[in-house]
């Protein structure tokens, strides 16, 4: 009896020593772990804050270009009472020029600012995105005609998804106007829904402008990004079109890749849930 009384608590014993054991194999496991995580946390955080200081420091860069050209003008017209009305309206031309560009730029940064910090304030609703796209090429039609331009428009009458209607026009937009700024005259747009694919919903638009060196399409959709220097400002852009274009595909679950279009120009191929 009690060799099975001292047997029972033998095995009561090893049973609590492995159980002491396993716990302190897990809590170590599982300190570990959260120590990894939380230094991985730490360094996402440190990543984060030098993206941001990053951005605060291009957009300063960017704002102080259009703001101190105003301010020249300006002076220059209060300063010089005599100048020639020829002088004098190109001057004002001229600042009008980069007040445009400027409202742009806040514009731009708004609304990427939007999507990246404060997503859930974007609704989205049932859209007809050929009707979308017209009101894009209407407000463009000018432009359009002016430069010589021809326009494919491909898309089909009935094509309707849920989404955000301000940033699907802003994906259109900056395409067709980055191809009215850097394309050059008498090109194609052309826009299609080359295909379904379950819920997705397949984009391809192209132009056959003069495009870009393949070592730039990979970095094409980043903030600020410039092919050439003083290409963006040139043009009146702000520089961020194409960054608003990749988070307002991806803000409708897909991704934008851009491509050299056959016979010259640029292509760009991306998807979206319908």
């Amino acid at each position: 009896m009690f060799v099975k009384i001292e047997v029972l608590l033998l095995v009561v014993a090893l049973v609590i020593l492995v159980s002491v054991w396993i716990s302190l194999v897990l809590s170590k496991r599982f300190g570990r772990d959260v120590s990894n995580l939380n230094k991985k946390m730490a360094q996402e955080q440190v990543k984060y804050r030098q993206m941001k200081q990053q951005m605060t420091n291009n957009i300063a860069h960017e704002l102080r270009t259009p703001v101190s050209s105003i301010r020249g003008y300006l002076e220059t017209l209060s300063n010089c009472p005599d100048l020639d009305r020829e002088r004098r309206r190109s001057f004002i031309d001229k600042a009008y020029a980069q007040s445009i560009r400027l409202s742009d730029l806040i514009r731009d940064i708004a609304l990427l600012s939007m999507i990246e910090d404060a997503p859930e304030q974007l609704h989205t609703e049932k859209l007809n995105v050929r009707t979308v796209v017209g009101n894009v090429l209407e407000e463009y039609s000018s432009q359009i005609a002016a430069r010589g331009d021809v326009v494919e428009n491909m898309l089909p009458e009935d094509l309707t998804m849920d989404g955000n209607q301000a940033l699907i026009y802003a994906i259109f937009r900056n395409l067709i106007e980055n191809s009215l700024k850097y394309a050059g005259d008498n090109v194609t747009l052309h826009i299609e829904c080359s295909s379904f694919k379950g819920r997705n919903i397949r984009f391809v638009y192209y132009d056959t402008g003069v495009g870009v060196g393949q070592e730039h399409l990979k970095r094409i959709f980043e903030r600020f990004y410039r092919v050439s220097e003083g290409r963006t400002r040139d043009a009146g852009g702000s520089g961020l079109g194409l960054s608003i274009v990749r988070n307002a595909v991806a803000f409708h679950g897909g991704e934008i890749t851009a491509h050299r279009h056959n016979g010259g120009g640029l292509e760009y191929r991306f998807t979206m849930k319908s």
